[in-house]
């Protein structure tokens, strides 16, 4: 992709795969049927696992992006991110939430791995839940012994504007939010890759004091970060990245943008906003590419 710095090879690390069964989970929750579902929000309801994982490679072939890491959006769904790694190999990277109280976990995980995919999803409190649970353990566990896996944990403010404007309640609890709370696990599993969404969304300081004492954690910076919110009025996006860089450095930053639904497709104003940040801030070309896919590639996750 060419940017300020030249060509750089792009790799979004968060892009969310809206499936088709991600689609009838709403449908049965809301009481509607997909299309309905569809119609509701004006996007795109995918007919089959191929003909969406099609869609997002010429989306990314549009914006000049090498590669992106799609998200199996519901837990249970990982065959249909397995299916689109499997077509486009080199190009996607597979991600899968996951509920770790559930009874399989560990084997969910397990296969999942084996199949192709690299990270798991924890979203603690969505699932309410403590990542210190001794539930947690088996899946931490699959993890670190299937070298090159990463964990995903989303941290902070959590909230999913498709339930809302689909009028579904949101059952989630902050109290499991805190990425301080990671501290522990980060440290009982070094070898693990541990990666803290949107800035830890809003607990943008936790974040970066968790990483500052635990080199195997990483940020990833995708989405509007409207989290900034609440913060003090003057932090901007530049000066997050100033204190991100600060602290962690450019060998643990993540690009990523948090896209999800056609008809809009990849974000590019995200990529665009996090750029002129970086430019203005003076990083490096070497920095930049390995904050826009290079660390990435060296966790071995695409």
């Amino acid at each position: 992709m060419q940017t300020p710095w030249g060509d750089v090879e792009v790799w979004d690390a968060h892009v969310h795969y809206f499936s088709r069964p991600f689609f009838q989970s709403l449908a049965a929750q809301s009481g509607r049927s997909v299309e309905e579902i569809g119609g509701a929000l004006a996007w795109q309801v995918p007919a089959d696992g191929g003909g969406l994982a099609s869609k997002w490679l010429a989306e990314l072939d549009r914006h000049g992006v090498s590669g992106a890491c799609l998200i199996a959006s519901i837990h249970g769904d990982e065959g249909s991110v397995i299916d689109a790694v499997r077509q486009s190999p080199g190009r996607f990277a597979g991600y899968f939430m996951l509920n770790p109280t559930a009874p399989d976990a560990a084997e969910r995980v397990r296969a999942a791995l084996a199949g192709g995919l690299r990270t798991v999803c924890l979203f603690p409190a969505m699932h309410c839940y403590s990542v210190q649970d001794a539930r947690v353990q088996p899946v931490l566990e699959a993890v670190a012994n299937h070298p090159g896996a990463a964990l995903f944990v989303h941290c902070g403010v959590l909230t999913v504007g498709v339930r809302k404007k689909l009028g579904l309640p949101s059952p989630f609890d902050m109290r499991y939010s805190n990425p301080i709370d990671l501290h522990a696990v980060a440290l009982r599993y070094p070898r693990v890759n541990f990666v803290v969404p949107h800035f830890g969304a809003g607990y943008f300081r936790e974040a970066l004091m968790l990483a500052d004492m635990c080199p195997n954690v990483y940020l990833d910076t995708s989405s509007s970060n409207s989290w900034l919110k609440y913060q003090p009025s003057t932090m901007d996006l530049r000066q997050v990245f100033r204190r991100a860089l600060d602290v962690l450095g450019p060998t643990r930053l993540l690009f990523g943008t948090d896209s999800s639904f056609f008809p809009r497709g990849w974000h590019r104003t995200v990529f665009d906003d996090q750029a002129r940040c970086l430019w203005e801030l003076g990083v490096g070309a070497a920095d930049a590419r390995l904050i826009f896919g290079g660390n990435l590639q060296r966790m071995q996750i695409p």
